[in-house]
C-alpha cells in the first residue's frame, strides 16, 4: 500500500456515520471469470471488430451485426457468473449499517446477487440482464430473449411493438443517463470515503467522479493493479489483488 495523506478541505458533519462511496469498475470481476475487456488478453484487444457488436450505429443498422451479438450474449460470462470475495465484502459493509452507495462500470449485476439492495447500486452503463426494446423502450428479462434466441429467432424483435431488442446497456455512441450520471456526482459529493476499485479512471465522465469526491473533502482510496490519473488525489493507493486487498479494506470501516 502506498500513497499521500490530502488535505480535506470541506468540512464534515461530524454527527453522522460516514458515507462509503464505492466506484467499481471491471477489475473487481474478474475473479468472477468476467474478462477486463480492454486488457491485455481483453475481447477489444484480441478483435478490434467485436466492438462492432456493441456500437449502437452498427447494431441498429445492421442485421448481421444484431445476430452476432445475440449470439455472443448467449455466450456471456456475465450472466453466468456469481459474486466474488470483493463482491460479498461489499455486500458485508452495507448489511453491518454503514451507508454504503455502489456507484458501478459494469453491467454484470454482481453487487446485487451478492446482496446490496438495488436502491444502493446505481449502474452507470445499465445491465446485461435485462432487454429493452429501442423504440417503445419496454423491458424485460434477458433470460426471456435469450431463449427466443436458443429457440431459434436470431434476431428477437420487441413482444410489445415490434422494435429492435439490445441489451440494456449503454453502447458505444449513445450518452449516459444523465439523471443517473447527476446522481453518480451527488453521491460523489457527499461521500466521506470514495473508494475506486478495478477501475482505470480513464473512461469519462466515470472517471471524473473521483477527482470530484477528493475536491469535496472525502478521502480517496484507489484499489487497482496499474497507476491511474487520480493517483496523486489519493490519500491511498493499493495494488494488490482486490479480492484481498477489498475485504481487508472496508473490514477496517465496518462500524
Amino acid at each position: 500500500m502506498t500513497g499521500t495523506d490530502t488535505a480535506d478541505p470541506t468540512p464534515r458533519d461530524s454527527s453522522r456515520r460516514p458515507l462509503v462511496a464505492i466506484l467499481s469498475g471491471a477489475g473487481i470481476s474478474t475473479d468472477s471469470g468476467i474478462p477486463d475487456y480492454r486488457g491485455p488478453d481483453g475481447l477489444w484487444r484480441r478483435d478490434p471488430e467485436a466492438e462492432k457488436l456493441v456500437t449502437y450505429e452498427y447494431y441498429m443498422n445492421d442485421p448481421e451485426i444484431r445476430r452476432r451479438s445475440w449470439r455472443m450474449r448467449q455466450d456471456s460470462p456475465a450472466l453466468r457468473a456469481r459474486p466474488n470475495a470483493a463482491h460479498e465484502a461489499v455486500a458485508r459493509l452495507e448489511r453491518s449499517g454503514a451507508p454504503v452507495r455502489v456507484i458501478t462500470q459494469n453491467v454484470d449485476g454482481l453487487h446485487q446477487l451478492a446482496g446490496v439492495p438495488d436502491r444502493k447500486v446505481l449502474e452507470l452503463h445499465g445491465t446485461a440482464r435485462t432487454a429493452a426494446c429501442t423504440r417503445c423502450h419496454a423491458r424485460s428479462p434477458m433470460s426471456e430473449a435469450l431463449a427466443r434466441v436458443a429457440a431459434g429467432d436470431p434476431d428477437p424483435a420487441c413482444a410489445v411493438c415490434g422494435g429492435i431488442l439490445k441489451s440494456a446497456t449503454v453502447m458505444f455512441g449513445e450518452r449516459l443517463d444523465p439523471q443517473v450520471l447527476g446522481t453518480a456526482m451527488g453521491i460523489a459529493e457527499a461521500a466521506d470515503v470514495f473508494i475506486a476499485v478495478g477501475t482505470s479512471l480513464q473512461v469519462q465522465p466515470a472517471a471524473s467522479l473521483a477527482g470530484v469526491a477528493a475536491e469535496h473533502g472525502a478521502r480517496l482510496v484507489i484499489v487497482n493493479a496499474e497507476p491511474t490519473p487520480y493517483d496523486e488525489l489519493a490519500a491511498e493507493t493499493i495494488r494488490t489483488p482486490i479480492g484481498t486487498a477489498l475485504p481487508d479494506l472496508l473490514a477496517t470501516l465496518t462500524p
